[in-house]
């Protein structure tokens, strides 16, 4: 489905990526690993066309590079950023209608989708976004991207600074994803739920990938992990 060859990413003057090369497949969970400055959210960036870059991203077989974010999402690209960017003076339900993609009609994903996912969402329908919790505020971006009907969803950092049941619970969201035909490629630090969901893992370091495995295999790799990985 998505297809990066040679992705190289700027930052003015800065070369951030270096040559990026990697595949995300239909259904598949795949994960970016990598310590802070990698290059890791400069490539989802890159993907969405919100960075200077050239090199080739392609979805589906289209060439999808130098084209606006806009253009990107509504090709089925979803991006769930770092920082969440909820709307805070907006309820829930509100946040969540702002994600829908046209009418709606024939979408995979509903409200009472979401609100099955997330009970929590729905006993705060009607609040306003800005004074939910932090958990509260990822699993309403994670939502509302889903409402867009992507068919593969970046996803960067989902479980910072979140208490580790809702890091158990937004694991077994983005396998109900998986689950519906939705790709997903995770942009995380914890290694444990990488290892635990992922079909496929990279670990970048310096702008370019440096492995590419099974979680087993990055498991048996205690050399990528203490290079490139543990702090």
């Amino acid at each position: 489905m998505l297809t990066v060859k040679q992705l190289h990413a700027y930052y003015g003057k800065s070369h951030v990526l270096h040559g990026v090369d990697f595949e995300v497949g239909k259904g598949e969970i795949v994960a970016l690993l990598g310590r802070n400055g990698s290059g890791r959210s400069t490539t989802a960036k890159a993907i969405m066309g919100l960075v200077e870059c050239r090199g080739q991203v392609e979805w589906q077989g289209q060439q999808i590079t130098g084209k606006k974010p806009f253009e990107v999402a509504h090709l089925g690209l979803g991006y769930v950023p770092e920082n969440r960017d909820i709307f805070p003076k907006l309820t829930v339900h509100q946040n969540l209608l702002l994600g829908q993609k046209g009418s709606g009609k024939g979408a995979r994903w509903s409200f009472d989708d979401m609100y099955a996912m997330f009970p929590r969402l729905k006993e705060r329908e009607h609040t306003e976004a800005g004074v939910l919790s932090g958990g509260e505020q990822q699993m309403l971006t994670l939502c509302r991207t889903l409402m867009g009907d992507p068919d593969l969803i970046i996803i960067d950092e989902p479980t910072e600074g979140l208490a580790p049941k809702i890091v158990e619970l937004v694991g077994e969201y983005l396998q109900k994803l998986k689950a519906r035909g939705v790709s997903v490629l995770l942009i995380e630090q914890k290694l444990t739920i990488a290892l635990n969901i992922s079909d496929r893992l990279l670990v970048m370091g310096h702008g370019s990938i440096v492995f590419e495995g099974s979680p087993d295999e990055l498991r048996d790799n205690p050399g990528i992990r203490k290079e490139w990985l543990e702090v």
